[in-house]
Order: C-alpha cells, then structure tokens, then sequence
C-alpha cells in the first residue's frame, strides 16, 4: 500500500473518532444533565424527609410528654381507686383468670385475720378450704365437703350467682362476683346483717300481724254469731209476732223490736263489709245470676216498709235487655239493697223507681248496665252529695236527724262497684228527690234470655188504669213496645167513660182515688163489657176477701217481674182468640187444691241445736202443706237423712258432736253412686269474708245468714219443690199470680 492510501485510511480513521468522540461527549452531556436533575430532586426530597423527621421528632416528643402525664394521672386515679376500695366497709378482691388473688381490701381480708397464707398469689380454692377448715364460714347442716363443691361450681360458671354465707359470728355476707372478658374476677363481699336482721323481724311482725289479723277475724266471726243467734230469735219471733192478732198498741210494741233488731243487723253487716274491703280481704266471686231477679229479690224485701208508708215500689226493667250476667250476685244485691234501701228510708211519700237500661255488645258478648233508683224523697243539696259517699257521713240537718245510720252505706257501694269496674253516681234536687244509680259491665251469660212475647193480632187495645203517672207511663212504653195501642187512665170514672168494645185487656192498679179495681171490674160488667181484667197489686193477698174477686182473671203483685208480665199477656192474648169474653178465672187457692189430689207433701228436714231458732223456723212454715222434721246436731241430721229421705236440708254450721259442714260431707258420702243429690241450705250466724267460700266448698248448695226471715225460707223451699209433692198452701198454681200472703 502506497503512503498516500496509508495516510488517506488512518485520515478516514481519525474522523471517525473524532464523531465517535463527538457523539459520546453529547451522549456524556445529556446524561449529565439528567443526573443533575434527579441530583436536584434527590436533594428536595432529602429536605422535605429531613422536615418530616424534624415533626415526627417534634409529635413524638409531644406525645411522650403527653403520655407521662396520661400516666401519671392513672397512676392518680388508679392510686385513688386503691385507697377508696381500702376505705369502703364492703369486702373488694381482684382474682385473675387463673382464680389467684391480686389485690383484696382490708375488709376483705378482715375475716382472715391472723391468717398470712391469705393474701396476693393465693387461689380462691384454697380460700375455700381455708374458710371450712378454720371454721370461719357456718355450714349449717350441709357437710363442709359438699359446701366446698358447691361454691366451687358456683366460681367456675361463666355467671356466678350472688349467694349468701354465714360466718361463724353470725353475721351475713353476700358474694356478688363479676367474670371478666379475660377470665379475671372481680369480687365484692357485702356485710347484709342489718338486712337480714331486719327481715326477720319483718317477718316475725308479719307473722304477729296475721296472727292479730286471724284473731280479729275470729273475733269478728264469733261475735257476729253470737250477736246473730240471739237476733234469730229476736227478729223472727217479732216478725211471727206480727202476724197474730194484736191490738194497736202490742203492734207498735211488736214492730218496735223487729224494727230494732233489723236496724241493728244493718249495722253490724256494715261494720263488718267495710272491716273486709278496708283489709282488702273483699273478694268478688264469678256466678250465673239473674240481675232482674235480684232487683226483685230486693223490691219484695223491703216491701214491708214500702207498705207501711204508703210509697209505691216501681221497677221498669228494659224489656229488649237480657236478664242473666255473671258477676257476684250477692254484691250485686247488697248494692240495690243499700241503694234502693235508702231511697225507702228517705221517701215519706210518692214511689221509688228503679229504672234499668243497657247496651249489650254482641260481639264481645257483654253489657254496659244503667241501674237508676229514682224517690221523691227529702233530696240532698248540691254541695253535699260527695259528701254522703265519703265513710260515716251522712247529711246533717234538721230533716234527716230522724234517720238512723252508720253512714257506710253508700261508701261500701261505691267501693263495691269500683272492684266491679263500675261507677256510681248520684243526682239530687233538695226537697224533690233524688236518684242514685251505678253502670258496671258484665258478661252476657250463655243460654236463653227473656223474649218479650208477639202480641200483634190478639191484644190490640189495652187499658191501662193508674192514678201513678210514672207507672202508667212504664206500662204504655212496654205494651207499646209489644205492638199494642195503649189507653193510659188516672182514675176509675176515666176507665168508664173511655172503655169501649175494642179493649182487650184492662191492666188496673188495685187502689184508685175514686174507686177500687175490684169495683171497677165491675161496673165494666154492669156495662155489658166482658174484657180480661187483671189487677195490679202490692197487697195480693187482701183481694181473697174481696167479693168481686172472680171478676178478676189475674193478679200481678207489684213491683211486676217482667216474665210475670210476658206470660200473662200471652196467656190473656190466646183467651182473647179462644174464648172471648171469657170470666170468671179459678182462683189460685182452688185450683191449688184440686192439684194437690193424691200427692204427698213436699219433706224439710231442718237440723238446729238451738230450741229458739227450732221454734222460729218451726212457725214460719207453719202454713205450708210441708212434712218438716228437726234434728238437733249433725249426726242426728244424718241420721234422719237415711231415714226420712228429705226433699230439702236447712243445715245449721256451728252445732255440737257433728257440724253442718261434717255432715254434709257425710250425707255427700251417702249420696255417692246413688243418682241422688238433695239440696242443702246453710243456716249460719256467721257473716265475715270466707264463709260462704268455706261452706259451699263443704258440699252445701245455698247460703242464708241469720237471722232468718220467712220470706226468703218459703221462697227457698218453693224454689226446691220436687214433681210429685203437693204444691204448698201458699203457692201458687199459675207462676203469673204470686202468693195471695205478702212475702
């Protein structure tokens, strides 16, 4: 190669480093520019970790200092806790999950004193052991092994129960124990024997208490017996008294005592009611009962007084209400009683209605009852009619100091009605009377209600013949309501000059202002006017002396029951279409007797120790057609019970060798298997809360407290004549005309 071609190639090589050159120096340029930027990123972010370290140094040192103080003020708080669980009377441990001591307070580890094991690191099994083996906690009759395994069971649950320990000092400690998230235990020891201590003496003035309360039930119990007893035959005799010939003077005398001895019954039934709801022992009792036949139950019993002052006994009972509930009739009846009682008491002349009405819900199978007794008595002024309702209040004024009282009258009938779930309210205008009544809702009673009768087309027309505006005004309602036209009369002369050939019937009050309803009876004969006559009456038996009585076709004693009323207008109302015209209706006393032919008389047997009360009860029914034997104990009563096969028991309770619940229970016993149960009525002088529940719960079926009155002992043995006896002398044949006596 020539040097030309030599210098020309290491030319062509020294350009080509040269560009090499040139290209790395530029490549060397950029790197270094990119390092110089990353430098320069690195550096910022060097500054800001090293300002980010500079504040977490800086929140560090904050929350170092923050957390000494936190420290500090637990270790404050914790130091304190200490020292008040120390401080408090009440023992305090702490165990950990593996049932050892931590920590206990003094009192706490007081009952373990002179015992050094006792303290932190020591097991709560040990301290088991520990409490039986020293004898620091009594047993009692429970071995100390079996003791020890209940408590132990009881440590290990995962909810111990608070239990109570005796110690060997008697005292009481209660263990509550806390199970803890981790399995610690907190314990706390209370020292209840102040509480126990106290309990017990509660619990023996308890036990003193009821026993007082028991001797004071007794106390009542037996004095009411003994008061009654005598009363028997005070109130009897007195009232048997009356019925002999007498002259006016021996009457007063005779009514004096009845009335005397009624008075002072009402007195001690009072007291002991009002003993019975104040101790809150008043319990209501759940019964079938027929609200219409208690109002007349209470209607008839104060009868004798209405009489004896002339008033006029009223009840207007809605005919489209049912009659039968369930509730407590004998609260029920003690309500009227005192309410209707008192309007009688307060009542010189005019009438005393009782008016009731409801709303039966059908689907809830109840009734909202309205129960209203009206007088046109003395009234009571405005501001005194909350007054009277309050315990031994009475109205205090000239007018009303003539009536005796205890004044718990109504207060008991409030309170009556309030456990019934009922209200009573009063409404009064001094000197025009008053009206007092109660709303209670019962439950409708299952079975059969009364059902007003279908009139339309046989009693079109009737005549209504009364000088009481208010009982005329009941009876159109009702016979209106029945689908009849009623002709409403104030006075015999209206009754004639207003009768004509479309009357069917002539409803008339016995005793008119011009002329009685016998006479009335008839000058309507005399006329030519041959209509259904039936006579209204409080005294039903006076019309057997009267010689028009066979112008009479029925008697409806009044106050009149409403199923006496239905039957005879239907009865009446089908002799309207059979045999118009017809009179001359049989008498009760006669058919009565034909009835009787060929049948025995109905057997009482009535066992009584007493000879007075023998002698009382003897004498009552002394005018029924009844075979009556007594038995002078329970034994006796069993006896003739197997021998004489009564239709009905009166039983007295309280009698020597055997008393009437013994033998009941023994004439039960007899009566087993046979089919046979013969109806026993108790005859007790006992009246406090219990004895009824008592005695009916021995086997009796009905309860009569002394002392007796005749007329609940002839409704009693009606109420129970078997078929197949002779109907008694007094009652009568046909159920639409009461007793011709007055009840």
């Amino acid at each position: 190669m020539s040097l030309a071609d030599k210098l020309a190639q290491e030319r062509r090589a020294r350009l080509a480093a040269e560009r090499l050159l040139e290209q790395k120096q530029a490549e060397l340029s950029v790197a270094n520019r990119k390092l110089g930027r990353h430098a320069l990123a690195l550096t910022r972010r060097i500054g800001e970790t090293q300002a980010e370290v500079a504040n977490v140094r800086v929140e560090n040192e904050r929350v170092k200092s923050d957390l000494t103080v936190a420290h500090a003020k637990i270790e404050v708080a914790e130091r304190r806790l200490w020292h008040s669980i120390q401080t408090i009377q009440d023992g305090f441990a702490f165990f950990d999950a593996d049932t050892r001591l931590i920590a206990a307070n003094p009192a706490y580890l007081s009952v373990f004193e002179g015992l050094d094991e006792v303290g932190p690191g020591i097991s709560y099994m040990r301290i088991l052991d520990i409490l039986t083996e020293e004898g620091i906690v009594d047993t009692g009759e429970t071995p100390a092994d079996d003791w020890r395994a209940t408590m132990r069971d009881r440590w290990l649950s995962a909810n111990p129960a608070p239990t109570v320990i005796r110690l060997w000092n008697g005292q009481y400690v209660k263990l509550i124990d806390q199970r803890g998230p981790g399995g610690d235990v907190v314990s706390l020891a209370l020292n209840i024997t102040a509480t126990v201590r106290y309990e017990a003496e509660l619990r023996a003035a308890r036990a003193r208490a009821e026993a007082a309360n028991r001797a004071k039930s007794a106390f009542l119990a037996n004095m009411s017996h003994e008061i009654r007893t005598p009363m028997n035959g005070i109130v009897g005799t007195a009232e048997l008294l009356a019925e002999t010939a007498l002259d006016e003077e021996q009457r007063l005398y005779v009514n004096t005592i009845r009335n005397s001895g009624e008075a002072l019954l009402v007195i001690i039934n009072d007291v002991l009611d009002y003993s019975k709801i104040e101790a809150e022992k008043l319990v209501l009792h759940r019964d079938v009962f027929d609200l219409e036949r208690c109002i007349h139950e209470v209607a008839m019993l104060l009868q004798p007084a209405v009489r004896a002052k002339g008033l006029t006994m009223l009840v207007d009972y809605d005919l489209f209400l049912p009659t039968c509930f369930i509730g407590d009739p004998g609260r029920v009846r003690q309500v009227l009683t005192n309410l209707v009682g008192n309007a009688v008491k307060f009542t010189a002349q005019g009438h005393v209605l009782i008016r009731v009405t409801g709303v039966p819900d059908a689907g809830t199978r109840r009734c909202s009852v309205h129960v209203a007794i009206e007088d046109t008595g003395i009234g009571i002024a405005p501001g005194k009619i909350d007054h009277i309702f309050g315990e031994f209040n009475q109205v205090e004024d000239a007018r009303n100091r003539q009536f005796e009282g205890t004044g718990l009258g109504l207060a008991i009938s409030r309170r009556l009605i309030r456990l019934m779930g009922g209200t009573v309210w009063a409404d009064s205008e001094e000197g025009r009377g008053s009206c007092f009544g109660f709303r209670v809702t019962l439950p409708i009673a299952e079975g059969p209600q009364p059902v007003p009768p279908v009139l339309e087309g046989r009693l079109r027309h009737v005549m209504v013949v009364d000088d009481l505006a208010v009982n005329c005004a009941i009876l159109d309602k009702q016979l209106r309501r029945l689908g009849a036209r009623v002709t409403a009369c104030r006075s015999g002369a209206e009754a004639l000059g207003r009768a004509d050939g479309s009357v069917d019937l002539v409803l008339c009050d016995h005793h008119l202002p011009d002329m009685d309803g016998p006479e009335l009876a008839q000058a309507l004969r005399q006329r030519g006017l041959q209509v259904p006559f039936v006579l209204l009456s409080s005294s039903p038996g006076a019309l057997h002396a009267d010689p028009a009585r066979h112008l009479i076709q029925g008697v409806l004693q009044k106050p009149i029951p409403r199923a006496e009323l239905f039957a005879r207008l239907a009865s009446l109302g089908a002799a309207v279409l059979d045999r118009p015209g017809a009179e001359g209706a049989q008498m009760p006393d006669a058919v009565g007797a034909q009835a009787g032919e060929g049948l025995r008389a109905m057997r009482v047997l009535a066992a009584e120790d007493n000879r007075t009360n023998r002698m009382v009860l003897g004498k009552m029914v002394k005018d029924l057609d009844i075979e009556l034997r007594f038995a002078g104990n329970g034994q006796e009563a069993v006896e003739a019970y197997a021998e004489f096969r009564p239709d009905l028991i009166f039983m007295d309770i309280s009698m020597p060798k055997m008393d009437g619940k013994q033998a009941t229970g023994e004439i039960r016993r007899l009566e087993a298997g046979t089919g046979r149960h013969v109806p026993i009525v108790a005859l007790t002088a006992h009246a406090v809360a219990g004895d009824a529940d008592g005695i009916l719960a021995a086997g009796l079926d009905h309860y009569l407290t002394k002392p007796l009155h005749k007329a609940l002992i002839h409704e009693m043995i009606a109420a129970h004549r078997p078929d197949g006896v002779r109907r008694l002398r007094h009652e009568s044949p046909n159920p639409l005309v009461p007793d011709p006596e007055p009840r």
